[in-house]
């Protein structure tokens, strides 16, 4: 197997046990079983438990990421990029896999005031969806669809709030189920921006 490949079916392979028993009790010789081979060789890949477990947690969030941005190169509208950044977070998939790597954010988060390495993982991430979010809006009122709002704090503040839904989402909290968190996160970005948000998804 080339060893791009035999990286990337280790990466999946730790993804899945952290999905199953989270960052903190997942062990190096738990991915050389998931993945099939040695421990020795995932040593070899990735030198220690930490940067295994810190890739894979790249590695997922990316690949999310590239997904997304790929749906979006489809809509020529900002609002309707907004909309789907805002379906992304908040409406899971049906794929119970997908649903499950929502776990893994839990533990990003959690994790990030004790490890540095997976603090700057994430600080990586909120800053291209923030910036993502800014570069819709920009686009959208260069275009006139959008309100003249500072679009960085706007980012900040959607980001912010799309967070704290994940998390009620992952949750799995009764009272924010996620099209609830859907509808109030897009009704928030359209009283800002003033547009009209879509009346079905």
């Amino acid at each position: 197997m080339p060893l791009e490949d035999r990286r990337e079916q280790l990466l999946l392979a730790a993804i899945n046990v952290i999905v199953e028993r989270g960052y903190a009790d997942t062990r190096i010789t738990d991915v050389a079983e998931r993945a099939g081979t040695s421990p020795a060789l995932v040593i070899y890949y990735f030198k220690t438990r930490d940067a295994l477990l810190t890739e894979a947690l790249r590695y997922s969030e990316d690949s999310w990421y590239a997904t997304g941005v790929k749906r979006l190169e489809e809509i020529p509208a900002a609002a309707g990029q907004l909309t789907e950044m805002i379906a992304m977070t908040c409406l899971p998939s049906d794929d119970p896999g997908e649903r499950g790597e929502w776990r893994l954010w839990l533990d990003l988060w959690a994790l990030s005031p004790r490890n540095p390495g997976v603090a700057s993982v994430r600080h990586e991430f909120d800053v291209r969806w923030r910036h993502a979010i800014r570069d819709i809006v920009l686009a959208g009122q260069a275009a006139g669809e959008f309100a003249a709002v500072d679009a960085d704090d706007f980012a900040l503040t959607l980001s912010a709030l799309l967070d704290g839904m994940a998390v009620q989402i992952a949750l799995e909290d009764p009272d924010v189920p996620p099209v609830r968190a859907y509808d109030l996160a897009l009704a928030f970005a359209a009283g800002q921006l003033g547009f009209i948000p879509p009346t079905e998804r």
